[in-house]
C-alpha cells in the first residue's frame, strides 16, 4: 500500500463479468487491420512483435497544463503485446488535489483499437489531430479532449540503457510534438473547461522494450541501481525547445537529447510530419536547486547550446508538482503492464499536501514550470526522477531528501 493510503479514496475495482469469447482474444488470430498497409518491418503480421521480450510496449503519453499552473492533466495508454495487456490512466491536478482514473483490459486483437473500457484515443488525422475520451463511469472522472498541434513531430535519439546501468534493458524510440488542448474534464463535483488559448501540452509516443509488469527473475541478488532522468519540453512565444537527459549516480551522462524548432499559430502551417527547420542542439546541461526534505527541483537553470550562436540559458520557477503514479508510473497497485482481469477500472484522489515526497512511488514527478530566457518568457514541464546517490547535488543515500 502507498505511504499515503489513508488519504486516498479509491472507488472499488469494477470487473466486467462477461469475458470475451476466446476467439476474440489476441492469441486467436494473427491478422489485423494494419496488415492492409505497406508498413511491415518483418515477415510476420504487423501485430506480431519483432521481439519475444515480455517487456515489449507501445505507449501514448500526453500532458496538458495552464500557463498559471492551476490545472494539469496527464494521459497514459499502452499496449504490451507479449503480455496481452492494454492499460490506461488519466490524472488531473486542480484545486489542491490530484485525481486519477486507471483502467486495464486484455489487449484487443487489433492494435487499431485504442480503448480500455470507457477510455479511448481516436486518431482523427495521423500525426496531426486526435481526441481523448473518457466516458462517464463509476469513478466520476471523465473527459473529452481534442489535441491541436503547434509544431511538427521530432524523434529523440534512439535510447538504449543496459542492465549494468539501470538493472534491466530499456530500448526505445520516443517522438514528441507540442500543441494545445480544448475540451472539458469532469470530476465528481466539478466540470472544467479546457481553454486552448491557455492550455499547453506535449504529445509523447514511445515504443520498444522497457520494464513493465511483474519483475523478471533476475538470478543472483544485485544492488539496487540509481537513476536520474530529466525531461523538459518548453513552449515559447514563437518556438519550442526540448531537452532530456539520463544520468548515473556519479552524474555520468548515459543519454541526452536537445532540440529547438518553430511553432505555428495555425496547424495548417506545419510543414509536414517533420519540420526541416528543426535544429539539433550541441549540448544540454542543468544546475538545479532543491526543495528541502524532497527530491523535487525548486529552481535553477537549464542550459542548451545551439550549433551556432550563444547558449540558451533558461531560468525556471516551479508552479505545480504532479505525481506520475497518477498515470501508472510506479503505482503500487496500478503500475503499467499488470494483469488486472479482462477489464477493470478504478479511481482515486489525494490531497497534494498529504503525501510523503520521499516514498518510492512519489519520487517520479512532473512540475509545471514558468521559464525565462533573456526577455522571452514561456511555460513547460520538468519531469524528474532522482533515485540513488547524487553527489553533485548533495544526495548521499539512496532515498535521502535535500537539506
Amino acid at each position: 500500500m502507498p505511504a499515503n493510503a489513508a488519504h486516498i479514496e479509491a472507488s472499488p475495482m469494477l470487473e466486467v463479468l462477461k469475458s470475451p469469447p476466446i476467439e476474440e482474444t489476441m492469441g486467436a488470430t494473427l491478422l489485423s487491420s494494419f496488415d492492409d498497409y505497406y508498413i511491415h518491418q518483418t515477415s510476420r503480421p504487423i501485430a506480431t512483435p519483432a521481439t519475444t521480450d515480455r517487456n515489449a510496449y507501445d505507449r501514448s503519453f500526453f500532458n496538458g497544463y495552464t500557463d498559471t499552473g492551476d490545472l494539469y492533466f496527464g494521459i497514459s495508454s499502452a499496449r504490451y503485446p507479449n503480455l496481452e495487456i492494454q492499460d490506461c490512466a488519466l490524472t488531473i491536478v486542480h484545486g489542491g488535489q490530484q485525481h486519477a482514473f486507471h483502467g486495464s483490459r486484455r489487449a484487443p486483437r487489433d492494435p487499431h483499437d485504442m480503448s480500455t473500457g470507457p477510455f479511448r484515443i481516436e486518431i482523427l488525422e495521423p500525426m496531426m489531430t486526435l481526441r481523448v475520451v473518457l466516458e462517464d463511469n463509476d469513478t466520476g472522472i471523465g473527459a473529452d479532449l481534442h489535441w491541436i498541434p503547434r509544431t511538427a513531430h521530432f524523434p529523440e535519439d534512439h535510447q538504449s540503457l543496459t542492465p549494468q546501468q539501470i538493472g534491466r534493458w530499456m530500448i526505445s524510440t520516443r517522438m514528441n510534438q507540442f500543441g494545445f488542448w480544448r475540451g472539458e474534464i469532469r470530476l465528481p463535483n466539478e466540470t472544467i473547461t479546457v481553454d486552448p488559448e491557455r492550455t499547453f501540452g506535449t504529445k509523447d509516443r514511445s515504443w520498444g522494450v522497457r520494464p513493465v509488469g511483474d519483475p523478471n527473475s533476475v538470478g543472483a541478488p544485485r544492488r539496487p541501481k540509481g537513476f536520474k532522468f530529466f525531461w523538459a519540453p518548453l513552449h515559447w512565444p514563437h518556438h519550442v525547445t526540448h531537452m532530456g537527459i539520463f544520468e548515473g549516480d556519479s552524474g555520468e551522462v548515459w543519454h541526452w537529447d536537445g532540440f529547438q524548432l518553430p511553432a505555428y499559430s495555425d496547424p495548417m502551417q506545419i510543414p509536414g510530419i517533420e519540420d526541416p527547420k528543426t535544429e539539433r542542439l550541441n549540448s544540454v546541461a542543468h544546475d538545479f536547486t532543491w526543495k528541502s526534505g524532497t527530491r523535487n527541483v525548486s529552481g535553477g537553470t537549464l542550459t542548451m547550446e545551439p550549433l551556432v550562436g550563444d547558449p540558451i540559458v533558461v531560468e525556471l520557477e516551479p508552479l505545480l508538482s504532479v505525481r506520475m503514479k497518477g498515470m501508472g508510473y510506479g503505482h503500487p497497485e496500478w503500475g503499467h503492464g499488470f494483469w488486472k482481469g479482462e477489464l477493470a477500472i478504478a479511481g482515486e484522489s489525494w490531497d497534494l499536501d498529504d503525501i510523503d515526497p520521499l516514498a518510492i512511488e512519489n519520487l517520479h514527478i512532473q512540475e509545471v514550470i514558468k521559464v525565462r530566457s533573456g526577455e522571452s518568457h514561456g511555460v513547460g514541464v520538468l519531469e524528474q526522477l532522482v533515485v540513488g546517490p547524487y553527489p553533485r547535488y548533495g544526495f548521499a543515500e539512496f532515498l535521502d531528501g535535500a537539506p
